[in-house]
């Protein structure tokens, strides 16, 4: 069974965001991992070329009813119809996320995963912690190349 990572990030992302994300998802398509997202553009538009780019998969789960929103290195579109709740959808499909960038909606799948027991591994984005100490499960990562590592081996380790 092919392994899922869920990448996070917002619609729209700087340009050394977005190339982050790509490297990302094709770190994760040689790794043998499917890229599940929610499909549209920025960190997600990213992720998804550099996985397709690496001979990878992709799984949009869209916030619409419409599969043609999906980005054009989506390859299997999955319109959920239900607006930013398809995030809870996006932060569980992984054995583990890997955040990018983003915004409010990618805060909430962070904390989202975190509820459910998905590690999330964070490549700048949001600063989450308590008096300045992360949560359990969010591991902070360097580089795209630390991001792809470390997911992959918290995904193998985790007990599903």
């Amino acid at each position: 069974m092919n392994l899922l990572i869920s990448v996070i990030g917002g619609s729209e992302c700087s340009a050394a965001d977005a190339q982050a994300a790509e490297a990302v998802g094709a770190g994760l398509a040689r790794g043998g991992a499917t890229v599940v997202c929610g499909g549209l553009t920025g960190v997600m538009a990213a992720v998804c070329r550099g996985a397709r780019q690496a001979g990878g998969h992709t799984i949009a789960l869209l916030p619409g009813d419409d599969p043609r929103a999906a980005n054009p290195d989506i390859e299997f579109a999955i319109p959920t119809g239900l607006g930013h709740a398809r995030n809870v959808i996006v932060a569980r499909a992984g054995r583990a996320v890997i955040a990018i960038a983003g915004s409010h909606g990618t805060l909430s799948e962070i904390s989202l995963a975190l509820v459910y027991g998905t590690p999330v591994v964070a490549l700048n984005t949001w600063d989450v912690s308590l008096n300045g100490v992360a949560p359990p499960g969010l591991v902070r990562a360097t580089s795209a190349v630390d991001a792809v590592e470390k997911a992959l081996a918290l995904a193998a380790a985790r007990r599903v």
